[in-house]
């Protein structure tokens, strides 16, 4: 096990205006600029104090910058033998529904027990090299707590033709990315864009914020369902709203963060999703407790579809809601009558 370590960085004249990360990039021997990069989205690197978030702010004359690269705690992850909802399989790719609770690919604190280490065991030696030993073959992920649809590419040829599509976010029409969630209250339209550029948190490295000066983020929503309106109610409000997502983007916890800043985080969020308690009392004792047993946001992604990179065939699949979130479902409804 390597130790952690760290790195200082002195903006002279010469670096001065330049970009975060070509700067660091020169000036820690060792660390490509795509290593830099990944510190960078980590939260790794700081100044003053402050964590400096994005890899194109540019630097200032004088500034003193750390960058700590954390400890490499293992060589490889192992297969291991771990069931996988296999929704398709050929020669060139895998489409998993994964459940709740499957870390993707091994992160600290998350050596083993990965969807990298099931897939190690599943595919054996046809799994893609592209992405570095601990990412083989992942093209896109998915949070630990949301269940739903992924794709994994099994050969360098398909690891590159996903990655190109998932790149262009959908823009050329051949990938679909569809989520099902259920947030709080009420969203007074039947459906909308939120347009909200997202970045590191300034306060807190481990979340992800609206910022200014972030990268572009788009979510489109529509309300499926509405529980808890009270139908003679001059201004019906629901105490839940059910929501089809599609993105327009793909960046960490985008529909999390979106919903949160737009005041209805995803029922269940333990990170941005916290202070309604007032909101839950309000449920029924039946959906009370599936909501304290949830133990994740009530996240999933119901669609995926894209184009096969070798064949180009357009493929698509859809996942119903998991048990946990039909439960919740089903019990909102009765205890509290589902709108449109």
């Amino acid at each position: 096990m390597t130790a952690r370590a760290t790195h200082r960085v002195v903006v002279g004249e010469a670096e001065a205006g330049q970009r975060l990360d070509r700067c660091l990039a020169a000036g820690i021997e060792g660390l490509s600029r795509v290593r830099i990069q990944d510190l960078i989205r980590q939260g790794c690197v700081s100044s003053g104090g402050r964590t400096l978030g994005e890899a194109s702010g540019r630097v200032k004359l004088g500034a003193v910058i750390d960058v700590t690269v954390p400890a490499a705690e293992w060589a490889e992850p192992a297969a291991e033998e771990i069931r996988l909802a296999v929704v398709y399989e050929d020669e060139a790719l895998i489409v998993i529904d994964k459940p709740a609770g499957l870390v993707v690919h091994p992160a600290p604190g998350h050596a083993t027990g990965t969807l990298v280490n099931a897939l190690l065991a599943h595919c054996r030696e046809s799994l893609s090299g592209i992405g570095g030993v601990r990412r083989p073959g992942i093209v896109h992920r998915l949070d630990k707590d949301t269940s739903g649809l992924l794709v994994v590419a099994k050969t360098d040829k398909a690891h590159h033709g996903l990655a190109l599509q998932f790149a262009s976010h959908g823009a050329d029409g051949r990938l679909e990315r569809r989520y099902r969630a259920f947030a709080w209250g009420e969203f007074g339209r039947q459906s909308g864009t939120i347009d909200a550029a997202l970045g590191r948190s300034p306060t807190n490295r481990v979340k992800v914020a609206v910022v200014r000066d972030g990268r572009r983020a788009v979510t489109h929503w529509q309300v499926t369902a509405r529980f808890g309106a009270e139908a003679a109610a001059r201004t019906p409000r629901a105490l839940i709203s059910e929501l089809q997502l599609a993105l327009e983007t793909g960046r960490t916890h985008q529909i999390r963060v979106h919903l949160a800043h737009s005041g209805h985080p995803i029922v269940g969020d333990p990170v941005y999703g916290t202070g309604f308690r007032a909101s839950a009392r309000q449920l029924g004792p039946r959906s009370q407790a599936l909501l304290t047993g949830l133990g994740r946001q009530a996240l999933h992604a119901a669609v995926l579809g894209f184009e096969h990179p070798v064949t180009g065939r357009p493929l698509r699949f859809e996942s119903a809601l998991p048990p946990d979130l039909m439960a919740l479902r089903d019990a909102l409804g009765e205890e509290h009558g589902a709108a449109s």
